[in-house]
């Protein structure tokens, strides 16, 4: 048997493990590079549609996110300065029954961990950490990475799986930082049986006020709910730092005058932000959308996830574009009949675009949760009127 074709994968967040798994699976050899000193995953809760847990089932995960996962029933939006309903979304058996797979709330934690045991439970996956990446080398035949201890790997293809501000990225397309988008995310778990009955919930509930939304849904079998508030505001001065200490105080003041159910469930969040579960601040960063295939690969380099399409949260597909990107490389990775470069040209034609508008429709999507004025009466009309017509997402969750 001739030798297997080696992956170096720069990164070991969800995009990265989930791009070793996929391709490992495809037959390649997988080296993982992770610059933290062990596999941890914080943040709080992520929303996979049924495009993402489709993936997750093919590659024989479906028990293993059901022992971790919360599955809502439905998607409520609400006004959150009256506390109108504005339209409701079925979720649950709906989503089986229309798209074939689950619509899924999940920890990123738990996501995590399970793509890293299934990860170092397939042949061929090989994870590294403790390694920083500090340059690469690509001379045609093969490419070298260089960590900061001055190690040097050799493989047949590089994958930045890196994050939103890749250096895989820079030494790749040399672009310049990602853009700070001036929106806040406030984000915390609380266990849902210290909260009063009312407050508990086992749906997807999106508050839309004026220059803010918060949304909440259950996550660990529906044992705890992520809570997450986005309002417009100054970043942290490292906006680098996604993990910080959040006040209590100056996110009440950004709500404003917001309806009583919205602040009771803010009220019920601890204060102190030593506790685990108090809020806790990213910064969010994106770029914008992928011009073209060039953008995702380039010789015996790509990039996946977040270090090729960063996009806002408003559209709930930041970690499930990059699960569609793995699985869309493994295929690519396993056309034996043509050269790497091709295969990873392949792989970018095949994305970008949708990557794209998904990208597009985030940053569309962020303005009408947002809006102000008039604007916002005919978004809440609009809703009403149509409901699950302008919920619904066939064109990506069918994908």
């Amino acid at each position: 048997m001739s030798t297997p074709l080696q992956l170096l994968i720069a990164g070991g967040g969800i995009g990265g493990l989930a791009a070793a798994l996929a391709v490992a699976r495809a037959g390649w050899e997988v080296r993982l590079f992770e610059r933290a000193p062990e596999f941890t995953e914080v943040g709080a809760g992520v929303q996979l549609g049924p495009n993402v847990t489709r993936i997750l089932r093919a590659w024989g995960l479906e028990d293993e996110l059901h022992a971790v996962a919360a599955f809502p029933d439905r998607l409520q939006v609400r006004n959150a300065t009256s506390g109108a309903d504005l339209g409701t979304l079925a979720l649950g058996a709906r989503a089986v029954e229309r798209y074939g797979a689950p619509y899924a709330t999940i920890h990123r934690a738990d996501l995590h961990r399970l793509l890293c045991r299934a990860a170092l439970q397939q042949h061929g996956v090989h994870l590294n950490l403790d390694h920083w990446v500090a340059g690469l080398h690509d001379d045609g035949r093969a490419v070298t990475l260089t960590t900061v201890a001055g190690q040097q790997i050799e493989g047949d293809a590089l994958l930045g799986a890196d994050g939103v501000w890749s250096h895989v990225r820079q030494q790749l397309l040399n672009d310049g930082p990602p853009r700070v988008t001036g929106h806040l995310a406030y984000r915390t778990m609380l266990r849902q049986s210290a909260l009063p009955a009312a407050l508990r919930t086992a749906q997807v509930t999106a508050w839309l006020g004026p220059r803010l939304h918060v949304v909440q849904y259950p996550v660990r079998r529906g044992e705890w709910m992520n809570v997450v508030a986005i309002v417009h505001g100054q970043p942290p001065a490292d906006a680098q730092g996604w993990d910080h200490g959040a006040n209590h105080a100056d996110l009440q003041h950004a709500l404003g005058a917001t309806c009583a159910p919205l602040r009771e469930l803010i009220a019920a969040v601890p204060e102190a932000t030593v506790n685990d579960h108090a809020w806790r601040l990213w910064a969010l960063a994106d770029r914008a959308p992928v011009q073209g295939a060039e953008q995702m690969a380039r010789g015996l380099v790509a990039l996946l996830g977040d270090a090729a399409h960063p996009m806002r949260p408003y559209l709930a597909q930041g970690a499930g574009m990059a699960i569609e990107d793995a699985a869309e490389l493994a295929r690519a990775l396993a056309m034996d009949a043509v050269d790497v470069p091709t295969r990873l040209k392949r792989y970018a034609l095949a994305r970008w675009q949708r990557c794209a508008r998904v990208q597009a429709r985030s940053i569309r999507n962020g303005s009408i949760f947002h809006s102000t004025g008039l604007v916002r009466f005919g978004r809440d009309a609009s809703i009403k009127l149509l409901g699950e017509r302008v919920l619904d997402v066939p064109w990506l969750y069918g994908g």
